[in-house]
């Protein structure tokens, strides 16, 4: 065995203490010092000199007369493109399902611009208006239902003045929207599945007459393939003739036969426009929300997304 013939002190001596460094290894420090200053600090005299030349005695006043213009601007910038939106979610939507289809509204013909204009119906289209006056409100609402009841792809109701005002003070500043409507997903196999897609519907209100108004519903794809010549799968008619009489609006809608969008999916739009628009009131937190999208819709506001469509269409509260 060896034997170490060196005594090893076992005796560590630690410091806790850190060698000072003298300033002559790092030299000085220099000290710096941050200005700042605001473009209107900086450019003070010449704005003073823009602000006398149009008039004003300060810039506080020149600002104040710009402000209006600049948050134009600010609005402006920020703007977007309700159709492009639903463009990029048509998009989107077609790539996460490319292995399956939805069974959307069938694409038609283009309206032909040089046919002749028809004349819209009015009331006494359907019904005689003069003889109607001399009849009780309800006799009215019994003729008016028992005119339709018998026709195949048509719609029919009586509504309130009051819910009818509501509504249309909502279709006057915004007569065009959009709603989404639920459609089956169609697997490879050409299987309807329980998936549902959501296929986008145009709407726009035409007011034709003094007591006549439309609203005209065609799916997205189809006006964004033929823009004012695209036919309507379904037309609403509201007549307001008896108003003052009855204080009742009549509506009669059709749904054109060679489409695949049918009574209950023109029934479910025509719920949803009521509820976007106003008819329901706008008492309730939900109810508030669906106009406000209707009107960021209408102003390309970013308060707008397909999503919060989607998402309050689909909401059972009113």
């Amino acid at each position: 065995m060896w034997r170490l013939t060196r005594k090893i002190s076992t005796r560590i001596h630690i410091s806790n203490q850190l060698s000072p460094i003298s300033n002559k290894a790092i030299g000085t420090v220099p000290v710096f010092r941050f200005y700042s200053s605001s473009p209107e600090q900086k450019y003070r005299k010449k704005l003073l000199e823009e602000a006398q030349k149009q008039g004003f005695n300060s810039i506080e006043e020149l600002k104040n007369h710009l402000k209006e213009t600049i948050e134009s601007k600010k609005r402006e910038f920020n703007k977007i493109d309700p159709l492009k939106e639903l463009e990029d979610y048509q998009q989107k939507t077609q790539m996460e399902n490319n292995n399956s289809k939805h069974l959307m509204t069938k694409s038609r013909s283009p309206l032909d611009p040089s046919a002749p204009k028809v004349p819209f119906k009015t009331l006494d289209s359907f019904l005689d208006v003069g003889k109607l006056k001399d009849l009780s409100k309800q006799e009215v609402e019994f003729l008016w239902r028992a005119r339709w009841a018998q026709k195949d792809n048509t719609l029919c109701a009586v509504i309130p003045v009051s819910v009818y005002d509501k509504m249309m003070a909502n279709a006057r500043n915004n007569p065009i929207f959009v709603l989404p409507l639920p459609r089956q997903v169609q697997s490879e196999d050409a299987k309807p599945n329980e998936e549902q897609g959501m296929e986008l519907h145009y709407i726009q209100w035409q007011f034709v007459g003094p007591q006549t108004t439309h609203c005209m519903m065609t799916s997205l794809a189809e006006y964004k393939l033929h823009q004012e010549f695209a036919r309507p799968h379904t037309t609403l008619q509201f007549h307001s003739d008896l108003v003052k009489d009855k204080g009742i609006v009549f509506m009669n809608g059709h749904v054109e036969p060679d489409t695949n969008v049918n009574v209950q999916d023109a029934q479910l739009l025509l719920l949803n426009v009521q509820r976007f628009y106003g008819a329901m009131g706008e008492e309730t937190p939900v109810a508030k929300q669906r106009v406000q999208l209707l009107r960021d819709f209408s102003k390309a506001s970013p308060g707008f997304t397909v999503e919060k469509l989607i998402s309050l269409s689909q909401s059972m509260e009113n």
